[in-house]
């Protein structure tokens, strides 16, 4: 049976209304309490998650007394997680993504992961304005199973599909909700409704009890083909396989990690340690080798559940994880950062003489990549959100006066910044550098492909066999100067994830543009623009 149940999930202070009310739960509120739900539930299910978050609260209020500048409030960054979840057939995918609908959570960004050598690609489902980021920027990174690239001679592949086609991961009653929820205003539930949608939709992602969807010999061949493939199809529901809180400092996160003993990874996923901190790092401690019931025919003896005999086995997957965000770099930005990394690992394979990979990569962004706020603003290395400080500029200049008009409306001025993008920053820069105006790095609110694959398999291979049989595309396993790759690959197959979604994936640089777009052009209508005549 699957453990999820009201009383072990949902808490007096979740922002839920009461279920006397007759009012729609905004899916902000709905996100929040789901979130937390959740949190209750992997920690019941992976008790060091709770060691994880504390010492990742301890680290961050040392680095507020500290000044520690941030653009997110307190409060955000104790709401904050991403989980993470692997699903086996596009039906399931579609699915998820009406239960992330629910909850104002959208696909953004396409993520190739078969580059490292994994049969998968993925997608992330999170809010994507600016306000509900703000209040709650749950993330569910989301992984799809990719048939075609696991080259098999054994039959692997047709028995991970055969075990997928036979589970049911969702309830009938999710079901039901989910029908009622597109059916109603905006997609939303009562309160009551929205209840019973945490419950059930928490079962699709629990632990289930440990009990397998295989028996120990078709987990075992799909593990020695390749652990992820074991993963996904041999159990009854998407566990989330980890749940990982934001911190302010990665690096003395890591230190408190190590000092408490724990199995953590010998180096942090992402750029390197800067004073402007860019991208996303990732550090884990490993996976737990958990107990599972697997099936077995009754000739096999074991104890007995129900009709069908148990074996007992172990499992290792899931894992503890914690993460650092920096500023969205632009195009430019993520091209530089890039071409960083490549020269990096260049520079490791030929000149090591002692240095680490991270001292290398390192020296090589403090000479190239620039760690000063301004100066990333002003080269357009990363995306920014402006503000008024309350002080007028001087007069405008013709060329901008003309360039802006008499009486420009806000259409107008957006049109403006649509045709002239690289006129208007230079001279929001220049209002920067004369104090008329503040520019806050944008948070990068989605993940590095690298990154991502580096967590997966650090914690895949401590407790499997080699993989095998997977077609890699001329790729190699993620390693320290890996070859980067862009957070929308080329390589991989996006049309085919948007049909298994059944929409289309929002590409994240569009998101961050009309944010920076949006906070200066509120900043030129407060400064009087159009009264002004400029």
């Amino acid at each position: 049976m699957l453990h999820a149940t009201p009383a072990q999930h949902l808490h007096p202070r979740d922002p839920v209304l009461d279920a006397t009310s007759t009012s729609f739960v905004h899916a902000d509120e709905l996100r929040t309490a789901f979130a937390l739900a959740m949190s209750r539930m992997y920690k019941n299910e992976v008790p060091l998650y709770g060691d994880l978050v504390r010492i990742v609260q301890d680290v961050n209020q040392a680095a507020l007394l500290a000044r520690n500048v941030t653009p997110d409030s307190p409060e955000r960054l104790s709401l904050e997680r991403h989980g993470a979840i692997r699903l086996g057939l596009p039906s399931e995918l579609r699915t998820v993504r009406r239960i992330f609908a629910v909850l104002g959570m959208y696909p953004v960004g396409y993520y190739d992961l078969s580059v490292a050598g994994l049969p998968m690609h993925a997608t992330c489902f999170r809010p994507i304005t600016s306000e509900s980021l703000a209040r709650n920027p749950f993330r569910i990174f989301t992984t799809l199973l990719r048939p075609e690239l696991v080259k098999s001679e054994d039959g692997a592949r047709d028995l991970a599909l055969q075990l997928l086609s036979r589970r049911t991961l969702f309830t009938t009653e999710l079901l039901e909700l989910l029908d009622t929820a597109e059916q109603q205003q905006q997609g939303h539930l009562y309160a009551d409704q929205a209840e019973a949608f945490i419950r059930e939709a928490l079962r699709t992602f629990s632990w289930a009890s440990g009990v397998a969807a295989s028996t120990s010999d078709e987990y075992a061949r799909l593990r020695a083909e390749h652990p992820v493939l074991a993963d996904i199809a041999c159990f009854r529901t998407a566990h989330i396989n980890h749940l990982t809180p934001r911190t302010l400092n990665i690096d003395a996160a890591q230190d408190a990690m190590v000092a408490e003993g724990m199995a953590v990874k010998d180096r942090i996923e992402g750029p390197p340690r800067r004073r402007c901190p860019i991208l996303l790092r990732q550090t884990s401690f490993l996976a737990l080798d958990e107990p599972v019931h697997f099936l077995c025919d009754p000739s096999e003896g074991g104890p007995t559940t129900g009709e069908r005999n148990l074996v007992q086995g172990s499992h290792c997957a899931r894992f503890g994880e914690i993460e650092e965000r920096g500023a969205a770099v632009t195009r430019a930005g993520r091209q530089l950062y890039d071409e960083l990394l490549a020269s990096s690992s260049a520079a490791f394979n030929t000149e090591r003489n002692g240095r680490t990979y991270d001292d290398i990569l390192e020296r090589t962004f403090r000479d190239r990549f620039p760690d000063d706020l301004q100066e990333l603003c002003r080269q357009q290395l990363i995306f920014a959100r402006y503000r008024c400080t309350g002080k007028q500029p001087a007069k405008m200049s013709p060329d901008f006066a003309t360039l802006f008009g008499p009486d420009p409306t806000p259409a107008d001025l957006e049109d403006v910044m649509d045709t002239y993008g690289e006129a208007v920053m230079g001279w929001a820069h220049r209002l920067v550098d004369d104090g008329v105006l503040v520019a806050e790095p944008i948070t990068y609110e989605d993940f590095l492909p690298f990154s991502a694959a580096g967590i997966f398999q650090s914690n895949l291979q401590k407790a499997s066999p080699t993989p095998k049989n997977t077609e890699k595309d001329g790729a190699e396993t993620p390693r320290p100067g890996a070859a980067p790759s862009s957070p929308m690959a080329q390589g991989g197959s996006q049309g085919s994830l948007e049909e298994a979604l059944g929409c289309a994936i929002t590409d994240p640089d569009m998101l961050y543009a009309q944010a920076q777009k949006g906070s200066l052009l509120r900043c030129l209508l407060e400064l009087g623009l159009a009264k002004a005549g400029y």
